[in-house]
């Protein structure tokens, strides 16, 4: 197995004005989040969020802990979030084992335990995608189901944003320092998310897109309400939402994407929304 990570450092937003798309995809887009037998990680000075992906290939995946952490265990200041978007997999946190098909979450929370990946089937492997945060406290482990989330219902098939939120690793299931995550699928013929757009500037988010059919892309929409800038993305990539930045996409077709909040606010509906006809 191998274990990659790079670091990414927080922008002003009037310096991110002045970004072309090379940089703007450099410093915001995390392009490969998936690669057979190894784990990924961007670790973001955003609330020290690391964004990553384990995709255990016939090798049993171990979550290492990184330089920048300082710390002889992934998990020794740290909580997690951890969605399954690939074939039925394992993972071994400590002496406890949870198992964690399609679309199935867990959440870890921190304490000076191993943690490792696995697939059932080689054939079909697992992918792990997860967010984590650093945690003041222990919280227990759990696992979420869907059946287990919080659901809302949202959107229209008339403004093409009928949507299901399904709110599965946040206060209302579980506790957490901070992390809140979950899941929302858009029905058939609706392709924008999280309209009207909004910031929280007490949290940044990671959005991870996944269900992209072949041939087709998100487009993600981020940068202050008057001074967007979008990025065009693939199947399984993420991307980085600062605390000032607006997070919405619309795609050709529909899709689902993973979402995953960071900072000092629990409170999913505190939002500043922006009017659709005044965004620039």
């Amino acid at each position: 197995m191998k274990t990659n990570y790079e670091l990414r450092y927080a922008a002003y937003p009037e310096d991110a004005r002045q970004y072309d798309t090379k940089r703007i995809r450099r410093d915001f887009l995390i392009d490969k989040v998936f690669t057979p037998n190894e784990v990924n990680m961007v670790y973001s000075m955003y609330d020290r969020m690391i964004v990553g992906g384990a995709m255990p290939c016939g090798e049993i995946l171990q979550l290492e802990a990184i330089d920048p952490l300082k710390q002889p265990v992934f998990l020794t200041n740290r909580e997690m979030g951890i969605y399954n978007v690939g074939g039925a997999g394992i993972v071994r946190v400590g002496d406890t084992t949870f198992e964690l098909d399609y679309k199935e979450a867990l959440y870890l929370g921190s304490g000076n335990r191993e943690v490792y990946f696995e697939s059932k089937d080689v054939n079909k492997p697992a992918k792990f995608y997860f967010n984590s945060l650093t945690a003041h406290r222990n919280y227990p482990d759990k696992k979420v189901t869907k059946a287990e989330a919080v659901v809302a219902e949202l959107g229209s098939l008339e403004t093409a944003n009928h949507r299901k939120i399904n709110k599965m690793i946040v206060n209302q299931v579980l506790p957490t320092c901070q992390l809140q995550m979950g899941m929302t699928e858009l029905a058939p013929g609706s392709v924008w998310n999280t309209m009207p757009a909004h910031v929280h500037s007490r949290r940044m988010e990671a959005y991870f897109y996944f269900e992209v059919p072949e041939e087709q892309a998100v487009c993600h929409f981020m940068g202050e309400p008057d001074e967007t800038r979008h990025i065009w993305m693939q199947n399984d990539q993420a991307v980085l939402s600062p605390e000032w930045s607006i997070h919405s996409a619309a795609a050709t077709s529909n899709y689902t994407f993973i979402w995953g909040m960071g900072g000092e606010n629990l409170d999913y509906g505190d939002q500043d929304f922006s009017k659709i006809t005044e965004l620039k």
